[in-house]
């Protein structure tokens, strides 16, 4: 069985997908971009960093409607349109990990991300399992 994670906290589905799926104890959580959840609108013409900033924040309420946080991050998936901003990412990036594990990862430069942003991320959680 699968249940659909949905939360007015991060951005509505551009597309025919869900934010999330949990199934069989993990959250497969959908790409997020930099989108205003309050407003539906990019938030793509300030730096790099406050998008990935942006695209963290998504993704971090999303996981809190499913009841978890990061440190129930397992895998992460990092597109970015210019591998020339990778440090600047990792570096947002990283402060969501302060003092926790960090999950798996890539990060993959790509020709085109959806309504041409600069960077996406995509991925998996677990739930905890009861003892």
């Amino acid at each position: 069985m699968k249940k659909i994670i949905h939360t007015d906290q991060a951005p509505a589905a551009v597309g025919p997908y869900s934010q999330a799926v949990a199934a069989n104890g993990f959250l497969f959580l959908s790409g997020q971009i930099a989108i205003d959840p309050a407003t539906q609108e990019l938030k793509v013409h300030g730096t790099i960093q406050e998008e990935t900033k942006q695209v963290m924040n998504n993704m971090l309420a999303v996981l809190a409607e499913a009841g978890l946080g990061p440190e129930q991050l397992v895998k992460c998936s990092i597109f970015m349109k210019d591998m020339n901003d990778y440090a600047a990412i990792n570096a947002v990036y990283a402060s969501y990990f302060e003092g926790i594990a960090p999950p798996a990862r890539e990060a993959v430069q790509v020709s085109r991300l959806p309504k041409d942003v600069r960077v996406e991320i995509s991925a998996f959680a677990a739930y905890p399992q009861e003892k």
